[in-house]
């Protein structure tokens, strides 16, 4: 055993395997008997869950934005390695609750769906057409009759629980008018109809979406306790300079200030925010409505926050504030969004590093969650609306960097982990994607250092060549705790989630 795992073993309190004449190079902190005390364990741990089959007072929506299995897998890894483990062995926040299932992803008319019809099919049990949010599938293609769109609009899961008294909030990374938080609150045949400058139809009748979050129904609006993310562009005019970033203005050709506008509407117990400061400042006990807008797009990746000229919440930090401000507000229950959107963007930009930070990050956030609330009377979902085409390939050795070149195990046992090498004679990385930015081609595969792969700008090796890497196809995981999370399970279509949500609230 080596020093290190030995190191390690003792640290965890295990016991190192002993008695063999040569030792594996590569192995566990584990003895024999660990195996079968960690499955009894996990046996009485299932045994003793308890079922909530009552009603929810609150219902927290988690979203990691093109989280798939995939990723979540290297994340789980990464993370653990960042610990000093090997890494596998290691769990996420969410992959410790109770219930899981699988989500089938695609939409009304795609085979691999956009986050559009996925978070539609979530927010209101309806599977849509592409770019769409939160209409129905027989709407049309920038369909630019606000009556229509009205009549093809279907309820969100917000919007219900606006209606029946209880408190609501999104938090996102992304844009807060992205499709993911979109959906919760927006109906529109485009999801790109952001602001209105966006909106390219002439004498177009539907609002953008930002306008849309400005302009709720009365229930919604009072429901509506917190919105926070990135997208202060969306909502400012074309002649406002932005605070933070003095060479970039607004987007709206309307020329209205709709952060003023939410200002005005919410009343004298309501605040805006767009800097750490301002955010750390927030009294949950003073305070209504929190509008909270960190970035003129979107919010800095976690492994880039740090370096944010004004500052910004980290995602946990963002869920923490706002439980807490619907605790204090909603005497009647809740319901909050919360989406891991940047781990989409750093996908489709090929570099996974930033992916699989920010899904650590999203884990962080479901930890707070389940520190903040009781399993007896929150309902927490975790899921993700699909997958990208990011692989885990090759025969790495356990405990070999998630995000280092290929090393399998030695073929003696003493001798060191070796170097896997293609049919070129070339090292490669375990991580990969089918398509995308980060192709070698036209010719030969170039060589790699270790040092490349370590660093946070590099982009992994894809199989076909994209400008941007796309969404996967395949299923997506679903975790739950809390009343009714035992119906999650089995092979589920991603619309039941709704049903799920819907039947926990009693609406």
């Amino acid at each position: 055993m080596s020093i290190k795992l030995c190191m390690l073993a003792g640290a965890l309190g295990l016991a190192p395997l002993a008695g063999l004449a040569a030792a594996p190079a590569v192995q566990g902190p584990e003895s024999v008997a660990d195996w079968d005390r960690a499955g009894k364990a996990f046996i009485a741990q299932a045994k003793a869950q308890p079922m909530y089959n009552h009603r929810a007072r609150n219902v927290i929506l988690f979203v990691g934005d093109g989280m798939g299995v995939s990723t979540q897998t290297a994340a789980r890894i990464l993370e653990g390695q960042l610990r000093g483990q090997p890494g596998e062995e290691n769990r996420l926040a969410f992959e410790t609750l109770p219930f899981s299932a699988l989500s089938k992803t695609y939409s009304w008319d795609q085979q691999t769906s956009d986050s559009a019809p996925t978070m539609s099919a979530i927010m209101t049990g309806h599977k849509t057409r592409d770019g769409m949010l939160s209409v129905d599938h027989t709407t049309a293609k920038n369909e630019c009759d606000a009556d229509k769109v009205a009549q093809r609009s279907l309820p969100t899961l917000l919007e219900l629980a606006a209606r029946a008294g209880r408190a609501t909030g999104v938090v996102s990374t992304a844009r807060i008018t992205h499709a993911t938080p979109g959906a919760t609150y927006a109906h529109t045949p485009m999801r790109d109809w952001e602001a209105d400058s966006d909106i390219r139809v002439p004498g177009c009748g539907v609002k953008d979406i930002a306008r849309q979050l400005i302009e709720l129904s009365p229930e919604v609006r009072q429901s509506l306790k917190i919105a926070m993310g990135g997208g202060r562009s969306y909502f400012l005019p074309k002649t406002d300079a932005d605070l933070e970033y003095p060479d970039i203005k607004g987007r709206r050709n309307d020329g209205r200030n709709l952060v003023q506008e939410w200002l005005k509407s919410r009343g004298p117990a309501s605040a805006y925010v767009w800097n750490k400061a301002q955010f750390d400042a927030l009294d949950v006990q003073r305070v209504d409505h929190v509008l909270g807008l960190f970035e003129p797009s979107h919010m800095q990746y976690e492994s880039d926050r740090a370096k944010d000229p004004a500052g910004e919440p980290s995602l946990a930090e963002m869920t923490d504030k706002a439980i807490r401000l619907l605790q204090a507000k909603g005497q009647q229950g809740w319901f909050l969004h919360v989406e891991g959107g940047r781990i989409d963007h750093a996908h489709h930009a090929g570099n996974a590093q930033r992916a699989l930070v920010d899904t650590i990050a999203l884990s962080d956030a479901v930890r707070r969650a389940m520190s903040l609330t009781d399993a007896s009377d929150t309902l927490i979902i975790v899921t993700a609306d699909h997958s990208h085409t990011f692989t885990m390939a090759g025969y790495p050795h356990r405990g070999n960097p998630i995000l280092g070149l290929v090393h399998d195990n030695a073929r003696v046992d003493g001798q060191p982990p070796r170097l896997t090498l293609d049919a070129n004679g070339l090292p490669y990385t375990t991580l990969g994607y089918a398509n995308g930015p980060g192709h070698r081609g036209p010719g030969p595969r170039v060589q790699l250092t270790a040092a490349q792969t370590m660093d946070l700008n590099f982009l992994q090796e894809a199989t076909i060549p994209m400008g941007s890497e796309t969404h996967g196809g395949e299923d997506v995981a679903i975790w739950a705790r809390g009343p009714m999370a035992h119906l999650v399970r089995g092979s589920m279509e991603q619309n039941w989630i709704f049903h799920v949500m819907r039947e926990a609230f009693g609406f």
